[in-house]
């Protein structure tokens, strides 16, 4: 009974504890889940408040991040030599202390980094520590990733040759500390190219990357890809095939009737020059001896009258047959 008993005080005395914590005292904000991708890194968001009108310099606050209901395992500590030797030099504290923001970054993460981590906070004056306030009930948790995400690539429309055609490619990721870089396989001008980084939320952030390019003929049936390289050396990359969609053209038609046209020209002129050569040639031929008509007519009559062998043969031909 006497340990049932102690038991119920003391969880009274917590929560007694927590309550006046959280009621407006000191109180922490963390993401409680979180995807790590192993080999790269993560950064944890963390804000807190502090009671109103109580007043300490920066370098009064001690912050540490440190493992569940285990205040001397740490993580992070100012002093390194008070961080366990697993994540020594792999931690880092990104936020402002005089903002209120006590986010935490991890780089090379490991697959035993899964937590649940805590922050907490020590006020030190003089040398002394004067206050200590744990946030056990705002630790964060990782869900190891072994794959990286893989990019997405949309597009408002179907690519038309010879007009602007745009696409968009983005990842997700929970490092903005080491932004993912996004690389397409086309030689693109710097001007073809707007990258956005965009926090969502949640300890979320996606990173964009928009490209303006004119497809021609011969990138039909093409693919364009894009690739995204993550703190670590870790990538994945997601293809989009590109079928374009061609302008119409007429020269099918065009060209044809065009070539038609100029033959018939060019044959219609040698018909005239043929013709007109030929006329020419008649009328320089009537010119001279009189017709054509006439010229052989005269060479007829002259081929008779000197040729009258013929009938005189015949004749005798038939005197020697009557002798006989």
């Amino acid at each position: 009974m006497d340990k049932q008993k102690n038991r119920m005080i003391l969880c009274l005395l917590m929560a007694a504890i927590s309550r006046t914590v959280e009621s407006g005292e000191w109180v922490a904000s963390v993401i409680s889940n979180l995807d790590a991708l192993v080999s790269s890194c993560v950064v944890v968001p963390c804000t807190f408040t502090h009671p109103e009108g109580q007043t300490f310099s920066k370098s009064q606050i001690r912050a540490i991040w440190h493992r569940f209901e285990k205040w001397n395992e740490m993580i992070y500590n100012v002093d390194n030599t008070q961080v366990l030797d697993s994540f020594r030099e792999r931690t880092k504290l990104v936020g402002n202390l005089d903002k209120n923001n006590c986010s935490l970054e991890i780089t090379g993460v490991r697959d035993h980094d899964t937590g649940p981590f805590c922050f907490r906070i020590e006020l030190v004056k003089e040398a002394e520590t004067t206050d200590k306030f744990s946030f056990v009930k705002s630790c964060v948790e990782f869900k190891m990733q072994y794959i990286p995400p893989i990019p997405e690539i949309i597009s408002s429309r179907k690519p038309i040759q010879g007009k602007p055609f745009t696409v968009t490619c983005s990842v997700f990721h929970n490092c903005p500390s080491f932004v993912p870089q996004l690389k397409w396989n086309r030689k693109i001008s710097p001007e073809g190219i707007i990258e956005t980084h965009i926090n969502i939320g949640s300890g979320r952030w996606r990173m964009e990357s928009i490209l303006t390019f004119i497809p021609q003929e011969q990138d039909d049936h093409t693919e364009l890809n894009c690739t995204a390289v993550f703190h670590g050396g870790m990538t994945s990359s997601h293809v989009l095939p590109i079928h374009i969609i061609r302008t119409k053209s007429y020269n099918y038609i065009i060209i044809p009737v065009a070539v038609a046209a100029g033959t018939t020209v060019l044959f219609g002129l040698l018909c005239i020059v043929v013709v007109k050569k030929y006329k020419n040639r008649i009328a320089e031929l009537q010119r001279r001896d009189g017709s054509m008509w006439n010229r052989l007519s005269r060479m007829s009559r002259r081929f008779r009258s000197d040729n009258p062998g013929p009938p005189a043969q015949r004749q005798v031909t038939f005197q020697k047959s009557s002798l006989l």
